[in-house]
């Protein structure tokens, strides 16, 4: 069973967009495999690289932004935390490239994810995504990656600031407790 983005997915249409994207921007996904086999992908590019989503009904994403396109899990490997290692190997890609911001269309309605672009809101807000645009079904989600930058670099450094030294003891034979003290 392939991996949809959507209800019908045109395979030469998507190939033409991840070409061009990668030719004008660079790698624009992550795919998990297992076994030779794709269990989930997720797809990102520049807002401005994403022209169908201005049709979106939160309005269309900001241009400065970088988009998060899809994401699909195959539904067999679903609740494996999939989703989650696809999103932090794609914002640590993102931080890498020096973007600032990244936003993704969710969706409020449970299970419509299924083959739909859109992705859960619940999951994205786990993620640390806020509401950038309201909307009662799709809203447009935001992550703010200099914050994440930044926490993440606070953490490093006081994640080194409690390293502690290992003391080894000195190795000494204990005394022997029965010997003396009558057993």
């Amino acid at each position: 069973m392939p991996i949809e983005c959507g209800a019908v997915c045109d395979i030469e249409a998507a190939t033409a967009w991840v070409k061009q994207v990668n030719s004008e921007w660079g790698e624009c996904g992550r795919v998990v495999v297992e076994d030779g086999e794709a269990l989930g992908f997720i797809k990102y590019a520049p807002s401005l690289l994403v022209p169908q989503a201005r049709h979106m009904p939160a309005g269309p994403p900001s241009e400065k932004a970088v988009l998060v396109c899809c994401m699909h899990i195959r539904p067999e490997a679903r609740q494996r935390g999939l989703g989650k290692v696809l999103m932090q190997a794609a914002l640590r890609d993102l931080v890498q490239r020096g973007e600032r911001t990244v936003q993704a269309y969710a969706t409020t309605r449970q299970g419509e994810f299924v083959t739909s672009p859109v992705v859960g809101v619940q999951f994205l807000i786990r993620m640390g995504f806020t509401v950038a645009r309201p909307h009662p079904d799709y809203p447009l989600m935001q992550l703010d990656l200099r914050s994440l930058a930044a926490w993440t670099e606070n953490l490093e450094a006081v994640l080194e600031s409690l390293r502690i030294p290992l003391r080894v003891p000195a190795r000494a034979p204990v005394p022997n407790m029965r010997r003396g003290g009558g057993s």
